[in-house]
């Protein structure tokens, strides 16, 4: 009896639920940072005001960033790949790794769906490009490779894994921005397209992984540290506070006649840390469901 009550561990994703709003909550994120930024003339002008700013606050970091750019399809498709086929190969997990690849394909294919036949650029008065570009591409294939990495580990290394992709996303729609391909609510509105599909794929694995979906919790060894989970939530939500705290002082102080033309760049380091702070908090809120979901494992269990 003892024995049989010692294998009892609670089953993974126990609260769908959590799942499925949390995904909805990303969806809404998403929906009101196109109306926000896109259909309403003072988000156009600090959209646009950032991504001008941006040529002024950073020209000389556009060269390393447009080389980064240039390589970041090939790095992103490797280092899901990678993941995926040790999953197969060495796991045995092929379930994990058809949902992998489906959040990628799923990510992506909705990105160019709402930028070019859903989403649309009305002239608010803004001299700004005349066609819609949110969600970026760009960034949207490099959050969806991390989030494919993220979700098919194992629980004891989730919290690294949602540090370092929220790291290598972040830092992709960064360099989408400074180099002046997308403006930030484009890059923003990529990681929230990425979060709710990761967040949609990462419930079915889990809800069909119990077998291997298991830890012992924080601390089980240094890539299932608490830590990591606190470095996103330190840049995720103090990002968006200072992206905040720096949109109302722009806003209260009075914009600029002409986008790009103010004396202090604020527009741009508002997209910054608008930027830095949702990838984070996307990271922080992913590694956090994630582990409080798992399935607890006993101390008779071994780690896979």
């Amino acid at each position: 009896m003892t024995t049989q009550r010692t294998r009892t561990t609670a089953r993974a994703a126990r609260s769908p639920f959590v799942f499925v709003l949390a995904a909805l909550a990303c969806a809404a994120a998403l929906g009101w940072t196109y109306w926000a930024f896109v259909r309403t003339t003072t988000g156009q002008f600090a959209d646009e005001s950032a991504w001008q700013e941006a040529g002024v606050a950073a020209p000389d970091t556009q060269l390393p960033f447009l080389r980064f750019l240039d390589t970041l399809p090939a790095i992103s498709v490797v280092l899901a790949a990678a993941a995926i086929l040790f999953v197969v190969l060495r796991r045995q997990r092929y379930g994990a790794a058809v949902v992998a690849v489906a959040v990628v394909l799923t990510s992506n294919l909705t990105t160019q769906v709402l930028k070019n036949l859903v989403f649309d650029r009305p002239d608010r008065g803004v001299a700004t490009l005349a066609f819609n570009s949110l969600p970026s591409g760009h960034t949207t294939l490099a959050a969806s490779a991390a989030a494919a990495v993220f979700i098919i580990m194992t629980p004891r290394w989730r919290p690294f894994a949602a540090a370092a992709g929220g790291a290598y996303s972040v830092l992709a729609g960064v360099a989408t921005f400074i180099n002046l391909w997308h403006r930030p609510a484009d890059v923003v509105a990529a990681l929230l397209v990425v979060g709710t599909w990761t967040l949609i794929g990462g419930l079915i694995i889990m809800r069909t992984g119990d077998h291997w979906n298991r830890w012992e919790g924080f601390g089980s060894g240094w890539g299932s540290s608490r830590g990591w989970l606190v470095l996103c939530w330190i840049l995720g939500p103090g990002g968006l506070l200072v992206s905040a705290v720096l949109y109302v002082s722009v806003q209260a102080a009075g914009p600029a006649a002409v986008p790009g033309t103010a004396t202090v760049p604020l527009f741009f380091w508002w997209g910054l840390t608008w930027i830095v702070g949702v990838g984070f908090t996307l990271s922080g809120a992913a590694g956090w469901l994630f582990a409080a979901q798992a399935r607890r494992a006993p101390a008779t269990d071994c780690r896979r």
